[in-house]
């Protein structure tokens, strides 16, 4: 795959290439500048584009925060697989906005894009008001980046890696320590352990402190807990959302759809395209059908039999249940009957509540 990277000035030419590799791309770590949020009334056609964007239970909510990123017909390709086609959408200053897919949907490239790393096919973005294209620069400096892998030097110390990326960036570990310190405390006590040794939770928190360490204005995550134990997965959101509360824009892609509910909006993704952007609960609120668990000793063949029936609208293996919907919105009394004498006279029904997957899944049908 081929990737088109900016052109540097005559001064980066002279660098070592692996330097610039590793500032540019390896080392492209940010943090925030907490900011006031600045109150704006759109006009009435903005209004409306927004309300069918976000939906009406959190369309007050958003009418009154300022754009962080804008996003315009952008489109790529690698060769003749195409990885994002034409997204549009809109991230407000100081909300948590999660892209939302699995593994190919397209979630990388788009913040690789909107990180400047990568160029576009077709389209425009902007983020904190600069172009992707024309100020990469500016971008670089105002903007946070943690990538899926673990980027920092392995063989150099915790204390060294943030010294490292402090400097990188004309700063101090004490001039900006009040950013990471909630985040640094838990693994300062290992500051002199090489990074390369550190857990995959602890290399997390190391990773989120060199992002943050120069004072960004929007902080980028792509897959950050990929990999990483249940409990730690929850104290990193826990440390995300102590960070929008100072005012922080995130953005942040994960394949686990547990975890959109704990974005502010999110976009679901699947083969470069958009599914739907909302709420969390709006997600939910929008299912269209209800919705029932099934629990049966065989699960497996009970979820082959009910994809087989004509009354079956969708049926997905789920947990130690199935989530089963009917074309008739409800089972009959017979339709039952007739599934327990197939060999399910075990099988147990009742209505349940839809969650993110259930509406990724429907949307993904459609």
């Amino acid at each position: 795959m081929k990737e088109t990277i900016h052109n540097y000035t005559d001064c980066e030419a002279k660098l070592p290439i692996y330097f610039i590799a590793f500032i540019y791309q390896r080392c492209f770590y940010i943090g925030i500048i907490p900011e006031v949020l600045k109150l704006k009334w759109y006009y009435s056609t903005q209004i409306n584009n927004l309300s069918r964007e976000i939906g009406n239970n959190q369309f007050n909510k958003y009418t009154t925060l300022k754009t962080s990123i804008t996003i315009s017909n952008i489109s790529k390709s690698y060769e003749d697989t195409k990885a994002l086609g034409s997204i549009n959408l809109n991230i407000k200053e100081g909300e948590i906005f999660g892209f939302i897919g699995p593994d190919g949907a397209g979630k990388t490239t788009l913040i690789r894009i909107l990180t400047t790393l990568l160029l576009a096919d077709e389209g425009n973005a902007t983020v904190d008001g600069y172009d992707v294209v024309k100020d990469y620069k500016q971008i670089r400096n105002n903007v946070g980046y943690m990538p899926g892998q673990f980027s920092l030097y392995q063989d150099l110390t915790v204390e060294e890696n943030l010294k490292f990326f402090a400097g990188v960036f004309k700063t101090t570990i004490k001039e900006n320590y009040h950013l990471i310190k909630d985040i640094y405390q838990q693994i300062e006590p290992y500051k002199n352990r090489r990074a390369g040794k550190l857990s995959g939770g602890m290399k997390q928190k190391l990773a989120l402190s060199c992002a943050l360490i120069h004072k960004p204005k929007v902080l980028f995550l792509d897959e950050p807990t990929t990999g990483v134990d249940a409990v730690s997965r929850k104290e990193f959101w826990e440390m995300l959302d102590k960070l929008k509360k100072d005012g922080l824009t995130i953005v942040v892609s994960t394949p686990y759809m547990d975890e959109a509910a704990l974005c502010d909006r999110v976009a679901l993704i699947q083969d470069g395209k958009i599914l739907d952007i909302n709420t969390p609960q709006g997600i939910v609120d929008s299912y269209p059908k209800p919705i029932f668990s099934v629990k049966s000793t065989d699960l497996y063949h009970l979820n082959n039999y009910l994809n087989t029936l004509e009354e079956t609208h969708s049926a997905f293996l789920f947990g130690e249940n199935i989530h089963w919907t009917l074309k008739t919105n409800n089972p009959t009394n017979d339709l039952i009957l007739e599934i327990k004498k197939q060999g399910f006279s075990d099988m147990k029904i009742t209505e349940t509540i839809p969650v993110i997957e259930d509406c990724f899944m429907e949307l993904m049908t459609n």
